[in-house]
């Protein structure tokens, strides 16, 4: 696996069947993570339909991972009602940091990267405009332009904390 690409679910706070289908891995509101129908290996081959389909023009060697929450969301005022919450955040960012751990996944921009980000550096692809995550509900401050980078630095601290605990 070359790359991790991080999403909201556009959904509620519970996973469902669709996502599912969608993604290798879903935090709900609780940080609790569930396993998608598909595991992360399954997206070396994407000739043949069975892979998590989370990203478009951009899931061979991809690990789909999204937190469960944002339906109804509009831009930075407004929402909905399952904004991401700050639990969910973390329990992302420590199952990502594992996952670079164990796919021996550098952190870059090119390689560990929001859905939002993926579009901007492929316009071309149907992944082209995707607003997740341009905004996170836990760090409103953070311009859309500053998320993957305090994504990136949040993944590097959990994996420094994964390589360091005893």
């Amino acid at each position: 696996m070359k790359k991790i690409i991080i999403h909201w679910t556009g959904g509620n706070y519970t996973p469902n069947e669709k996502e599912l289908e969608s993604y290798h891995f879903i935090v709900d509101n609780c940080g609790k993570i569930h396993a998608g129908n598909y595991t992360p290996l399954d997206n070396k081959n994407c000739y043949d339909g069975k892979y998590a389909k989370h990203t478009g023009g951009g899931n061979t060697n991809s690990i789909g991972i999204a937190i469960a929450g944002m339906f109804g969301y509009k831009n930075k005022d407004s929402v909905g009602n399952f904004p991401i919450t700050r639990l969910q955040f973390e329990a992302c960012m420590k199952k990502v940091a594992e996952l670079t751990k164990t796919y021996g996944i550098v952190i870059s921009p090119q390689t560990v990267l929001t859905h939002y980000e993926f579009g901007l550096l492929h316009p071309k692809t149907s992944s082209a405009g995707k607003p997740d995550i341009e905004f996170l509900p836990p760090f409103p401050k953070l311009k859309s332009s500053e998320i993957g980078d305090f994504i990136r630095q949040k993944v590097k601290w959990y994996k420094n904390k994964i390589n360091f605990s005893p």
